[in-house]
């Protein structure tokens, strides 16, 4: 699927634009997905905040145990001080994750279609597994920033082969919350090798359920670039990139539906990280998976 040149700018940067990898249909029916989910779902039963200001989120067992189930999480200040959401609970959330590709059969479907796994062979990935999924709103006027980062901070392997795929189910403008990238900012690695891990001291009385291992690093590597993203179009991500999006102002929403993946072959996946396989929804072969959705 991809180029020579594609794939040699993908190794230079550390980031891909592959247009048109997705129909406007089939991006609908992702969103149509994802809405059928948030009207079955019930506020009461999902309290968690998820911030990316300073790296900081709602550390608790219902984000650190959410990698084998589809959960819900809530911009902050979405809830009044009695905790009732403030607007309707479609304009309330941030994401929703982690195992949208195994649970979920639209998500599914395109997670372990044939292009994703050319992309993965054509950029040398030898055993491909997809570790966590999520959808993520950017709601109009209110949908967060995200700071700069590097994925890999969060899903560590050794040595380092995590890999992000970004598809966009609307057009993503620099005026709703876009992707910008430090072009070439994978080739030192992981900045001050700052990991967010589980919490050795997890259980005792005021401990967090995750800590990071140093504080944040200067990312100022290069100047950023911003990267507009059409419907149905997507990104190939480095885990190693350094990237951030912007705060949406605007009164368009950014739906993106989004997933990792790492090759297991000669790797190995942190037990510090804060998401780990479990038995009912183990780390997914990406060649081997077929996209038809099993009962779970």
């Amino acid at each position: 699927m991809l180029t020579k040149e594609q794939v040699q700018k993908f190794e230079d940067d550390g980031f891909l634009l592959v247009d048109d990898f997705l129909k406007a249909d089939e991006a609908d029916a992702l969103r149509q997905a994802c809405h059928a989910l948030v009207k079955d779902m019930v506020p009461e039963e999902h309290n968690t905040v998820f911030t990316t200001l300073e790296m900081k989120r709602t550390s608790d067992d219902y984000f650190l145990n959410s990698g084998d189930k589809i959960r819900y999480f809530f911009e902050d200040g979405a809830r009044d001080d009695k905790g009732q959401l403030k607007v309707d609970k479609h304009l309330s959330l941030n994401k929703i994750g982690h195992a949208l590709h195994v649970l979920n059969p639209a998500f599914r479907k395109v997670t372990f279609n044939e292009g994703i796994k050319s992309i993965a062979r054509d950029i040398g990935l030898v055993d491909p597994v997809v570790c966590q999924s999520m959808y993520i709103f950017k709601q109009p006027g209110i949908g967060g920033e995200v700071v700069p980062h590097q994925d890999q901070t969060f899903l560590y392997t050794d040595p380092m082969r995590l890999f992000g795929i970004w598809i966009a189910l609307e057009d993503a403008t620099t005026e709703n919350g876009c992707l910008w990238f430090q072009p070439g900012s994978h080739k030192p690695g992981l900045y001050a090798n700052r990991r967010m891990i589980r919490n050795p001291k997890m259980g005792e009385k005021g401990e967090p359920t995750t800590i990071f291992t140093c504080d944040a690093p200067k990312l100022d590597y290069c100047d950023y670039v911003p990267v507009p993203v059409k419907k149905g179009s997507l990104v190939i991500i480095n885990g190693e990139v350094v990237h951030k999006s912007e705060q949406n102002t605007s009164n368009r929403s950014r739906h993106i539906y989004t997933f990792h993946m790492y090759d297991q072959s000669n790797t190995k996946y942190s037990k510090d990280n804060w998401l780990q396989p479990s038995k009912e929804v183990p780390f997914t072969p990406l060649y081997s998976m077929s996209p038809v959705c099993e009962q779970h």
